[in-house]
């Protein structure tokens, strides 16, 4: 998945609160995605958490005062506004809050941040009765109104209702907030709606059998995610799988059929600017379906009849749409691969087809890694073994280059 973090200058802002030890983990979580973090943190700060933790996590010195020694050298609180990319300020207590809102400038951080050129957001962290308060939602809403943007406490998965409402949000999350923002900003594909299909398909036999594949929807989900990241909108049609994806989806069809999935991809084919099929969407299903669990009682022979193809149709739809539209499609071989997927390229109508096979080592259902061809009517590039995250971008690197013409 492209990083939306890679490269981007974060000023993390901390303030006075039992929540500042949680800063530790935002500044490894940033840092991890690549962003260069500079701390700034009020003298009540400092109470909480030492400069020299921080320090050794950001790998710079950590900001506090407007002068760094006695012999008047000094911060710059307008070169930090003009540096950043984004400003955080978690954990923001109700003191910081209510001075933001009212730009009384008596520290460092509040100075850096009437200063900043770039977005702000800000994680409040107090207790519940002074995150109720009216003063402090007052102020809150003055904070949006300036186009801050607000974290709001015990919105993530870690926080329960009752206590979350005061906390600081969970470092995951807010770190989240600051991806969905920057994928938000584009990346090749804002504006763009894609349609990716990603899973297996299951066929019923009877109540608790069916015929399926080992995909786990890993591939498409790194698609999914490599899309959202570069700023397009992800209609997501998945059939039953263990993983989910990182960024919300514009739009999600959870389905468990082929049958059920054809009707998803090509109702929403009509929106897309472009679909990637990296389902694994069975080629039969049974002509009938026991309504009652079947019993052993000897040889079982099954009648089956063909799934609608689902690539097929959306090719036919591509040619009648008034407007441009990109299909990718996949064909995972086991043999006389080049000439199958030519094959499925041509029939299909598909502008270009991922090739995968299952007698490369590391590549194919379940494993986090794959090794791909890219085949178009021009040819056919190869790739090497990579992690599907990478593979992922490999791929929609070419779809944003064809919508781009």
């Amino acid at each position: 998945m492209t990083n939306v973090l890679k490269g981007k200058k974060i000023v993390l802002g901390i303030t006075g609160s039992i929540a500042a030890y949680k800063a530790c983990y935002l500044i490894r979580g940033l840092v991890k995605c690549g962003a260069e973090v500079q701390v700034v943190i009020t003298p009540a700060g400092k109470e909480f958490i030492t400069p020299i933790t921080l320090s050794a996590l950001t790998s710079k010195p950590v900001i506090s005062d407007f002068f760094a020694q006695r012999d008047g050298t000094w911060h710059s609180h307008v070169d930090l506004g003009l540096w950043a990319d984004a400003m955080l300020i978690a954990p923001a207590t109700a003191s910081t809050i209510g001075k933001i809102a009212h730009g009384i400038a008596d520290n460092m951080l509040i100075t850096t941040y009437l200063s900043m050129k770039a977005p702000v957001f800000v994680a409040p962290a107090m207790d519940l009765d002074m995150y109720a308060h009216p003063s402090t939602q007052a102020n809150l809403d003055k904070l949006r109104s300036f186009g801050n943007h607000i974290i709001e406490p015990g919105t993530g998965e870690l926080a329960s209702h009752l206590v979350g409402k005061g906390r600081m949000e969970e470092p995951d999350n807010i770190i989240r907030h600051l991806e969905e923002y920057f994928a938000s900003q584009g990346g090749g594909l804002k504006g763009r709606t894609v349609l990716v299909t990603t899973g297996p398909t299951y066929e019923k036999i009877d109540p608790v059998r069916f015929i399926g594949n080992y995909s786990s929807g890993k591939m498409g989900v790194a698609l999914a995610d490599e899309c959202a990241a570069r700023g397009a909108n992800v209609i997501l049609v998945n059939g039953p799988m263990q993983v989910a994806p990182h960024f919300p989806m514009y739009k999600r069809y959870e389905v468990e059929s082929a049958a059920e999935m054809y009707d998803a991809a090509t109702e929403a084919f009509a929106e897309v600017d472009a679909a990637i099929l990296a389902a694994a969407v069975a080629d039969y299903t049974p002509e009938h379906v026991a309504v009652e669990k079947m019993k052993r009682i000897g040889d079982l022979a099954l009648s089956l009849k063909p799934t609608q193809d689902i690539a097929a149709r959306l090719g036919e739809l591509k040619k009648l749409s008034s407007r441009k539209k990109i299909l990718v499609g996949f064909a995972l071989e086991t043999t006389n691969e080049l000439s199958n997927a030519e094959d499925k390229l041509a029939r299909k109508n598909l502008d270009f087809i991922v090739l995968n096979s299952l007698n490369d080592a590391g590549a194919g259902f379940r494993y986090d890694t794959n090794k791909i061809s890219i085949i178009d009517r021009q040819g056919k590039v190869d790739y090497p073994l990579k992690p599907k995250a990478e593979v992922a971008a490999d791929i929609v690197d070419r779809l944003a280059a064809l919508l781009s013409e």
